[in-house]
């Protein structure tokens, strides 16, 4: 089973009782070390109190089953900021994960953590779910309830990448299925092909049109964005040249869902890589009934905005440093309709 905590900032000193007030200072310290990965010794500086007072927390965690895979949101802040995002962009549910911390810790750890638990939440027999890739689900898969359920199916909604730097789109999907014993199905075609005459072959000639268009009939589907940076993003930018980013650039792209790149305004960007990528037609995605979208960090926060008008999704899962900035930046912008 995963590690994962149970976080809840602490209030000040006269904001709860005493006995209150030490058992979210342990939920602090249980997250900082099952979620973030911090050391004993950098909780108890980040805390304020001795490294022995830490670990009789953890140990007092565990024993309270406060260390399990599921997280504690009921925190009026996040809550704030949660119905905030979903008034905003016309949301069904937000999920803000608390950054316990530091506001500048990288957030991929807390997104997966909480990506994961919504996820064991959410998933049930019978559901067809398409998967997108990226470090944060990767992330998620360590924080997933793997019991399985009868009839899951797990769909690739983008073919793969014959020279792996870091990551491959396949392998989510393959990872994911493989841990609820669920059946899976790939595109079984590079990520991004030559030409449209070569696409519309593999999916009308070469046998993989069926597992494209499984996308046409998703329950829901899980999604990450990419931005354009090279640093924060080279797992995608490995496999493309700087002209094609530059290019890309100069067309207004801002980020992009499986290689679909789209613009501020969340239109996809008249490019020649759009129509060679062998993913799913964003259309088809915005007609899943569940559109679950996973996310966050400074440099994605442009990305994200074009991604919530592009995608429209039901559900977003992010930090809340993330969420600060992206309500804060979108001050000025009309709220989406629900």
């Amino acid at each position: 089973m995963a590690r994962s905590g149970t976080p809840s900032p602490a209030p000040t000193p006269s904001a709860a009782p005493a006995g209150r007030r030490s058992a979210r200072l342990r939920l602090r310290a249980a997250w900082m070390y099952y979620v973030e990965d911090m050391t004993q010794t950098a909780i108890a500086e980040a805390l304020g109190i001795g490294r022995v007072t830490v670990v009789r927390m953890l140990a007092d965690a565990r024993e309270l089953g406060e260390v399990k895979i599921s997280l504690s949101r009921e925190i009026a802040q996040l809550r704030h900021s949660e119905i905030a995002l979903e008034q905003r962009f016309g949301l069904r549910e937000a999920v803000v994960a608390p950054m316990v911390s530091r506001a500048d810790a990288d957030p991929l750890a807390v997104i997966g953590a909480a990506t994961g638990e919504y996820l064991s939440g959410f998933m049930a027999p019978d559901m067809k779910i398409g998967v997108g890739w990226g470090r944060t689900l990767l992330h998620s898969l360590n924080f997933i309830d793997d019991k399985p359920l009868a009839n899951l199916s797990i769909v690739s909604l983008l073919g793969g990448v014959s020279a792996v730097r870091k990551f491959n789109p396949a392998e989510f999907a393959w990872q994911f299925a493989r841990l609820l014993n669920a059946s899976c199905y790939l595109i079984s075609a590079p990520a991004l092909v030559d030409s449209v005459e070569t696409k519309r072959a593999l999916i009308e000639r070469c046998g993989i049109g069926p597992a494209f268009h499984m996308a046409d009939s998703l329950d829901a589907a899980l999604i990450s964005v990419g931005s354009m940076g090279t640093e924060a993003n080279s797992s995608l930018f490995g496999h493309f040249s700087d002209a094609d980013r530059q290019s890309l650039l100069a067309a207004g792209a801002v980020g992009n869902v499986l290689y679909n790149f789209y613009d501020a305004s969340g239109r996809l960007v008249d490019h020649p890589l759009n129509q060679r990528v062998m993913s799913a037609p964003i259309e088809a995605l915005r007609r899943t009934p569940h559109r679950i979208l996973a996310s966050g960090g400074p440099e994605k926060i442009e990305a994200l905005l074009g991604a919530l008008s592009l995608l429209r999704p039901t559900v977003l899962i992010t930090d809340e440093v993330t969420a600060a900035t992206l309500l804060e930046q979108s001050a000025n912008m009309p709220n989406f309709p629900p």
